[in-house]
């Protein structure tokens, strides 16, 4: 799929060294590997930045072998400038026990749960173009219902890129989901919005 001068393409295991030399530019990313979501807290927490390149390696394969990609990366050119990270929403283990972002009922979801943009191409549009790709990715593939779980800025406040990882809601919104529920911790007085975009009907 091309986009916004971009080109938008399954994540498979050819690829994975682009992705890889994106991830090493540093933050997060290149310690998490976007494993983050796909193993429980106290198993990711010990684990190593190795470690967690194999969860996303092994998770490569074993999609490729299912038909379908763990997530989408973005190019400029022949360089990797972002990542979505796409699939039902049984791919990730630490959904199914969280208490924030737990299952709101039975309906069969796909979830995004990370957006990666290399430093350079920040401001450029490469989150939304990767949503829009995650979105017919979704569909193609049969997902019903797509699920995410945003960060919500409010006017005029500014938060470390980092902290955006997950997608800003107006960006969804903008992409036509909807907010269905607002979450808390035990404790805390923040929520987290969770919306949803309907694929089908």
């Amino acid at each position: 799929m091309t986009t916004d001068g971009l080109r938008i393409e399954p994540l498979t295991p050819a690829r994975f060294p682009d992705l890889a030399g994106l991830f090493e530019q540093g933050g997060d990313p290149r310690w998490c590997f976007c494993a983050y979501y796909r193993v429980r807290g106290v198993d990711f927490s010990k684990g190593s930045k190795d470690r967690h390149r194999g969860i996303l390696e092994t998770a490569v394969v074993d999609h490729a072998a299912a038909g379908r990609a763990p997530g989408l990366v973005a190019y400029a050119g022949e360089e990797a400038v972002g990542w979505l990270s796409i699939g039902p929403r049984e791919d990730y283990e630490r959904l199914a026990h969280s208490r924030v972002l737990g299952p709101l009922d039975d309906t069969p979801v796909w979830s995004i749960v990370c957006f990666v943009v290399g430093r350079r191409s920040r401001g450029h549009g490469v989150a939304k173009a990767l949503l829009a790709a995650g979105v017919e990715y979704a569909r193609e593939h049969g997902a019903s219902v797509l699920e995410a779980y945003p960060v919500e800025i409010a006017d005029g406040e500014r938060i470390p890129s980092a902290n955006v990882y997950r997608g800003t809601l107006s960006m969804f919104e903008d992409a036509g989901f909807e907010v269905v529920a607002h979450r808390s911790a035990p404790g805390s007085d923040a929520s987290r919005p969770i919306v949803r975009l309907a694929l089908t009907g």
